[in-house]
């Protein structure tokens, strides 16, 4: 904020003094400097460099975080059997069942074995970490849609916030100080409050920050709060998947200063940090943006950033042609770049539907999908990000989405009336223009068709279930998220009449270096209620339905523990089937046997990134013919947003379905 000055008067008599003169004219000067420098110790402070200034240290308990543990072979083959039992007929249970005593009893005890005498071997870190980064990256199918998530902010309560350059200049700045006290080691570190009136104080603050590291994760423990996992959060800036034949790679650059700018698919920077590493004032930065605004160019042509849509090994051949060509320092300059920071010159308005598929996928010709997340900023204020999945989880986003919410909405530090203030003087705004040659400006030409044709077979639907919420759910004794995934389940029976595998995505951030975990939500107890529900063979009484569905929320409570205590069976017969393939040995029966790669296929993937701050967020179908479920659970309503792809199954038919089970499910709950 600048301090506003009135001009003095002029003279009313007489000719002008040129003492006097003189005199104001050196006033202003010794003025003007003296606001200069209030004026940059204002933002030099502690108070506008840093959104948070934690009394106990970001890393503090990272040391002493407890490993992720390695399941028992029979725990998982018994869990994993069980996931099998709503899929399978008889015969292939039976089946699959002489394969799982197969390997309990053989294989899968050496290939234990190798597993446990690995982790011992890296303690500094967990069993999954480099095999699910290589999972990640390894997988060469394009980023948008497949892996690719995307979440919206709520708008701001007073619309003048909402203005495009505005609404983007604050999420920068708040970015920008997130980073600087994450970099500092001053964010406040992310842990799971058992029992917040206890916890979340300033006696924890203070006792906690006074034990050693080492045992910091103990001192949390007693007062019943659980530190989570942050080391993935120095990827969240300066962080790009590069792609590379084979396999991408993780490039992280922590010394750049400059943010890379997205508008009409052509590419921007400037520096967000000083020489000092401060964050640049609220009018220097919306003065950068704002002559991209009012940059009045066309289109790009040759929009460079459509290829990071591409596969992997297509995108990489096109990139080093692009290095071949003269564009490795651009290149470099968007890998290196804070975030990227996208303006797109579309109006959403109240399409619901726009809203979706600008932030999951658009045409690509204006986004940079290989960054570790991009901002996005609509012609009409809408705000949200797209964030690239093989660097980290949605635990890291939503920590830095959410406190970005709060510090733009309690303390904006760019106001709509300072707009007309700004100069073009502190503006300087490097263009970055690629070097494209014909064989480029070709590859370019055919992705864009390419995409175009493949967003256009996708599907997008979504819902709002007003009717009931958190709130009540857990007043009628059952799990908001147990009451979800049996909607889910009961929305596929209702259109097919069977069940199908099913993901649901876990945090083990509760572990060094945990990543996720899966719950397995088809259980025979969903099976059996959606039955009840959906063949009129055997009438059911309410009060029999509702115990049903009470079973159906112990079960999944009861997976829902063991995955988030690293109990599921997923991820550890991922790993023992990654040992056996790099050993060379004949594949174990297990994995052999159909039933597993059935599981492995879900047709129902689904994800919770659930916060008061989030509009809507979402994410495509991992399979051709399944559904991408993205869902939100708030107080007093439920909400989803489905995709599928045209010819195999049907996004809005499956919402119709799933608002029917909803209303099932609430009725019977209200007997």
């Amino acid at each position: 904020m600048f301090f506003g000055l009135s001009p003095p008067r002029e003279l009313e008599l007489g000719a002008p003094d040129f003492n006097w003169f003189f005199m104001v004219s050196r006033g202003g000067v010794a003025l003007s400097q003296q606001l200069a420098r209030s004026t940059t110790a204002l933002y030099d402070s502690t108070e506008y460099q840093y959104i948070q200034i934690s009394k106990v240290p970001t890393l503090h308990f990272q040391a002493s975080l407890p490993r992720l543990p390695i399941p028992k072979l029979e725990d998982s083959c018994r869990r994993y059997l069980n996931a099998q039992k709503p899929l399978l007929n008889n015969e292939e249970l039976q089946n699959t069942s002489s394969c799982v005593s197969k390997f309990l009893t053989s294989e899968g005890q050496s290939l234990q074995k190798l597993l446990l005498q690995k982790n011992a071997e890296n303690s500094h870190t967990s069993y999954i970490t480099e095999p699910w980064f290589d999972m990640y990256l390894q997988d060469r199918k394009p980023l948008p849609i497949n892996y690719n998530p995307f979440l919206v902010f709520v708008p701001e309560s007073d619309p003048k916030y909402d203005a495009q350059l505005v609404k983007a200049t604050n999420l920068v700045v708040s970015s920008m100080r997130f980073l600087k006290s994450l970099k500092n080691n001053v964010l406040e570190p992310e842990v799971f409050h058992m029992k917040p009136e206890k916890s979340d104080t300033e006696l924890f603050r203070n006792v906690t920050r006074l034990i050693p590291s080492r045992f910091s994760w103990y001192g949390a423990y007693l007062f019943k709060a659980f530190p989570l996992d942050m080391s993935q959060y120095k990827n969240l800036f300066n962080t790009t998947r590069i792609p590379e034949l084979g396999k991408d790679r993780i490039f992280h650059d922590s010394s750049a200063k400059h943010l890379v700018v997205l508008r009409k698919g052509h590419f921007y920077a400037f520096n967000v940090l000083d020489a000092n590493d401060s964050i640049r004032s609220p009018k220097e930065i919306a003065a950068c943006l704002k002559a991209i605004l009012e940059d009045d160019r066309p289109a790009n042509r040759y929009p460079v950033g459509i290829l990071t849509s591409s596969e992997r090994d297509q995108w990489a051949r096109a990139r080093s042609h692009l290095v071949e060509t003269g564009n490795q320092e651009i290149l470099q300059k968007i890998d290196s770049a804070v975030f990227v920071m996208i303006l797109d010159d579309e109006i959403i308005g109240t399409d619901y539907n726009k809203l979706i598929r600008t932030y999951l996928h658009t045409d690509g010709t204006n986004r940079w999908f290989d960054k570790s997340f991009s901002l996005i900023v609509s012609k009409d204020g809408y705000g949200g990000l797209n964030f690239e999945h093989s660097w980290g989880d949605g635990v890291a986003v939503l920590r830095y989405f959410q406190d970005v919410k709060a510090d733009i909405s309690k303390k904006p530090r760019f106001h709509p009336n300072e707009v007309d203030e700004l100069s073009k003087e502190s503006v300087n705004v490097e263009r970055l223009q690629f070097s494209i040659d014909a064989k480029s400006e070709s590859i370019i030409d055919q992705q864009k068709i390419d995409y175009r044709e493949w967003v256009n077979r996708l599907c997008v639907d979504f819902m709002i279930y007003e009717e009931f919420g958190k709130e009540q759910c857990k007043k009628l004794g059952v799990s908001p998220d147990a009451v979800m995934q049996l909607a889910f389940q009961l929305a596929l029976y209702t259109l097919e009449g069977k069940s199908v595998p099913t993901y649901e995505s876990c945090s083990t951030a509760a572990y060094k270096h945990g990543r996720t975990e899966t719950i397995r939500p088809c259980t025979l107890e969903t099976k059996a209620i959606c039955v009840a529900m959906t063949q009129k063979q055997v009438e059911l009484s309410k009060s029999q339905l509702k115990k049903m569905i009470l079973d159906c929320s112990k079960a999944h409570n009861v997976l829902t523990k063991e995955a988030v205590m690293g109990q599921g069976f997923d991820r550890h017969l991922f790993v023992l089937r990654r040992i056996s393939e790099e050993s060379g040995s004949v594949k174990p029966a297990i994995f052999q046997d159909p039933a597993y790669n059935a599981l492995n296929y879900n047709i129902l993937s689904t994800s919770t990134l659930s916060s008061p701050d989030v509009m809507v967020g979402g994410f495509g179908p991992v399979v051709p013919d399944g559904y991408g479920i993205g869902y939100m659970i708030q107080d007093k309503r439920l909400g989803s947003v489905v995709t599928s792809y045209e010819g195999s199954r049907n996004a809005s038919q499956y919402v119709q379905a799933l608002a029917h089970a909803f209303k099932s499910i609430h009725d019977v709950l209200h007997t």
